[in-house]
C-alpha cells in the first residue's frame, strides 16, 4: 500500500454540481483539483450516463474554469459558464452532451454570474450592468450619504453605499439572435439568485439591498417576474440568509420554497420555508435541511442533515411533513433531479467524494471509478456521548493507519468545524484543512467533535450558542476529550487542538482557558468578537454569538500553548485583523505567523495548500512528539 503525500491530497479531483437531464438519462458535472495550479482555477466538465454504464468523459475540454451546467429543458443542450474567452471574465456557452465545440452566446464586458434555460429556449441570465465593468477592480470605495444628501433626502432614508461589487441584474438572452434585454425592474437592489418555473411563465428572483456584505446590511426580498412582461410581484421579505429557491407543485398548482434560518433570530438552524407567507415547513423537527431539489416529476425532495449522516427526503403535500426516501451513511450534497433519478456528490468514511446517481430512494450507482486507490488509510470510528448537562452529542475518531484503540494512548488533535452551524459528518476528512487522514497518516490520532451549535440536530441544539461561543460548546469539546482520556486512547500529556473560522475561535478560546494542549493551531480564527462585528461580512450575526467577554483577546495573557496563525490575506469573512491582532498580543511567546496573499477565507492555491497541509502537520508531530 502506498503512503499518503500532500501533494495526493491537494491534487486529487473533486467533482460538483451534478446535474440530471430532464430525460434522466445524462448527468454533467464539474470536475476540479482541489488546489488550484496557479491563481486562477481550473474546471472542466464531465458527463456520463446516469446508469454508470460508461464511464463519464470530458465534455468541450480547455485550461479555463468551466462551471454551472445546466440542461436545457429538452435535454438537447448543456449550457455552462466559462471564462475560456478571457480569464476571470465568465461568459455563457452551450454544448451538445454527445460532443462538440461549445457555442459562445454572450460577450458582455462585465461577464455573466448565473443562467436559467427556460422552456422557449431563451434564457434568464443574471449580470452586472455593462457600464459597470469600466470601474477598476482595485479601488474600493465605500460612501455614507452625504450631509446635503441627508438633509435633502427622508429622514427615515436608509444610507447608499458603493462597493467593489456592482450589482447584478435579470436579462434575458434570445440564443438565436444574442439579444440581450433587461428584465424586471429591481432599483438598486442586487439580483442573488432566479429560478424558473417549469412552466416558463415566472421567474422568482431573490435579491439583497448591496452586492455585498461590507455595510453589514443585505436585506433581501422576493419576487415574482413575468418573463414576457417583466411585471414584478413582491413576495414579502423572505427568512435570513434565503437561497435554494426550488419550483414544486401539488393539486393546487405551482409553489416556490426556499431555505432560511429558522425564525426567531439570527443563529439557528436552517429551515424550509413556503414562499406564500414564508411559512417554516420544517418546524420541530430534530434534523436540518440543507438543499432544496424540484424532482422533475413536480415534487420538493430535500437533503437532510441528521447526526453523522445524511437523507433524502420528499415534501408529502397533504401531510405538510417530509418523509425519508434514503438514508446515507456519511455526506451528501449537490442534489439535483430529472427523469426519475437523482444526482449527487456522496462520501463514506472510506471513499472520499464521488458522484452517485440513481432513483431517488435509492441505491445509488457512483459514477466513475473510486479516487485515490492504493492508499493506506485510518480508521474511522463513530463516537456517541452525552454532555455535561445531559445533550445528546456525536463526532468521529480517526486513528492512524493499521492501529487500533489496543495501541493507544495516542497524541491527539482534536479539530473543530467551522460554523459553528456546520457538521463534522462520517465522511472522508481528506483536504487542505480538514485533514484528519493526513494528520493520522503521521501518526496521530484525531477527534472532530460536533459540539452544540452545529447542523443536524434541529434548530434548538444550533441556537443555543447564540451569545454564549466558547461556553457550554467548549465544555462539549473538553468533555469529549475527557472520555478518549479516560479510554487510555488520548495521552493527556500530547494533546493539540486547531480549527479554522469557527473552529479557529474555539482553537484560540481554549488555549486563554487551559494550558491543557501543548500545541494550537489557529486558522482564520474570531480573535475579537466586537470588531469581527464591526469589519467582518456577517456583521449581525456575529454580533449575535458573541462580544467582549467571548473574545479570546481578552484573556490573551493566559496563553502558554506555542500557537500556529494562518489567514488569508484578502480575508473578508473574518478580515487579517483578528491575526494581527492574536500574533502582537503574543509578542516573544512561541508562535508563528504565517499570511497567504491573494487568499480570502478559504486557501485555494495549490501551493498555499500544500504550505498548511506540511507546515500543520509538522508542528503537531513537533510538540506532541
Amino acid at each position: 500500500m502506498g503512503e499518503l503525500t500532500a501533494e495526493a491530497v491537494v491534487d486529487r479531483m473533486v467533482p460538483r454540481e451534478p446535474q440530471v437531464s430532464p430525460d434522466g438519462r445524462w448527468v454533467v458535472f464539474v470536475n476540479a483539483p482541489a488546489g488550484h495550479p496557479g491563481e486562477r482555477p481550473v474546471s472542466g466538465l464531465w458527463v456520463g450516463p446516469a446508469d454508470g454504464s460508461e464511464l463519464p468523459r470530458h465534455l468541450a475540454p480547455s485550461a479555463a474554469e468551466d462551471r454551472e451546467p445546466r440542461w436545457s429543458p429538452d435535454s438537447s443542450w448543456v449550457y455552462f459558464l466559462s471564462d475560456r474567452a478571457e480569464r476571470g471574465k465568465r461568459q455563457l456557452y452551450r454544448v451538445d452532451p454527445d460532443g462538440g465545440e461549445p457555442e459562445e452566446l454572450t460577450d458582455r464586458r462585465a461577464g455573466v454570474t448565473a443562467c436559467a434555460p427556460m422552456p422557449d429556449g431563451s434564457v434568464v441570465l443574471v449580470a452586472p450592468e455593462e457600464k459597470a465593468a469600466a470601474a477598476d477592480p482595485r479601488v474600493r470605495v465605500v460612501r455614507s450619504p452625504s450631509a446635503d444628501a441627508v438633509a435633502a433626502g427622508p429622514a427615515d432614508a436608509p444610507p447608499t453605499w458603493d462597493t467593489v461589487d456592482p450589482p447584478d441584474r435579470l436579462w434575458l438572452l434570445d440564443p438565436r439572435t444574442r439579444t440581450v434585454h433587461p428584465l424586471g425592474d429591481f432599483g438598486a437592489r442586487h439580483v442573488v439568485e432566479a429560478a424558473a418555473r417549469p412552466d416558463g411563465h415566472t421567474v422568482a428572483v431573490l435579491t439583497w439591498s448591496v452586492a455585498d456584505r461590507e455595510p453589514g446590511r443585505f436585506d433581501p426580498g422576493l419576487d415574482l417576474v413575468d418573463p414576457a412582461t417583466g411585471a414584478r410581484q413582491d413576495l414579502g421579505v423572505p427568512a435570513h440568509e434565503a437561497g435554494s429557491l426550488t419550483w414544486w407543485r401539488d393539486d393546487a398548482g405551482w409553489h416556490l420554497a426556499y431555505l432560511g434560518v429558522t425564525p426567531p433570530g439570527l443563529i439557528g438552524g436552517n429551515a424550509v420555508f413556503d414562499a406564500d407567507g414564508h411559512r417554516n415547513l420544517t418546524a420541530g423537527m430534530s434534523v436540518c435541511p440543507i438543499e432544496l431539489a424540484a424532482s422533475g416529476d413536480g415534487s420538493l425532495l430535500a437533503l437532510f442533515a441528521e447526526g453523522l449522516d445524511t437523507t433524502i427526503r420528499r415534501l408529502d403535500p397533504a401531510a405538510g411533513t417530509f418523509t425519508e426516501l434514503l438514508l446515507a451513511t456519511g455526506s451528501l450534497h449537490d442534489l439535483s433531479a430529472g427523469g426519475g433519478r437523482v444526482a449527487v456528490v456522496g462520501s463514506t468514511a472510506t471513499e472520499p467524494d464521488a458522484v452517485h446517481c440513481g432513483p431517488p430512494g435509492g441505491p445509488l450507482t457512483r459514477l466513475g471509478e473510486p479516487p485515490l486507490r492504493g492508499i493506506r488509510w485510518g480508521s474511522q470510528e463513530r463516537l456517541s456521548y452525552r454532555a455535561e448537562d445531559g445533550l445528546e452529542l456525536d463526532g468521529l475518531l480517526v486513528l492512524p493507519p493499521g492501529r487500533t484503540r489496543a495501541d493507544g494512548p495516542f497524541p491527539l488533535v482534536t479539530l473543530v468545524h467551522g460554523g459553528p452551524y456546520d457538521r463534522w459528518a462520517d465522511r472522508f476528512q481528506l483536504n487542505w484543512f480538514r485533514c484528519g487522514q493526513w494528520l493520522a497518516a503521521a501518526g496521530l490520532a484525531v477527534f472532530l467533535p460536533n459540539m452544540r451549535g452545529g447542523m443536524g440536530h434541529g434548530h434548538a441544539f444550533a441556537a443555543s450558542v447564540a451569545g454564549d461561543v466558547g461556553g457550554a460548546e467548549f465544555t462539549d469539546l473538553l468533555t469529549g476529550i475527557d472520555l478518549l482520556v479516560e479510554a487510555g486512547v488520548a495521552d493527556e500529556e500530547r494533546l493539540g487542538i486547531g480549527g479554522g473560522s469557527h473552529g479557529g475561535f474555539v482553537a484560540a478560546w481554549a488555549v486563554t482557558q487551559t494550558d491543557r494542549f501543548q500545541a494550537a493551531v489557529v486558522n482564520a480564527g474570531v480573535i475579537d468578537w466586537p470588531l469581527l462585528a464591526a469589519t467582518g461580512e456577517h456583521g449581525r450575526f456575529d454580533a449575535a454569538l458573541g462580544g467582549r467577554e467571548n473574545s479570546p483577546i481578552e484573556y490573551a495573557a493566559n496563553i502558554r500553548t506555542p500557537v500556529l496563525i494562518l489567514h488569508g490575506e484578502g480575508d473578508t469573512n473574518v478580515p487579517l485583523s483578528q491575526a494581527e491582532l492574536l500574533h502582537h498580543a503574543l509578542g516573544d511567546r512561541p508562535h508563528e505567523f504565517v499570511v497567504y496573499p491573494r487568499e480570502n477565507h478559504s486557501l485555494r492555491e495549490r501551493a498555499h495548500q500544500l504550505d498548511c497541509l506540511h507546515r500543520t502537520r509538522a508542528w503537531f508531530s513537533h510538540l506532541l512528539a
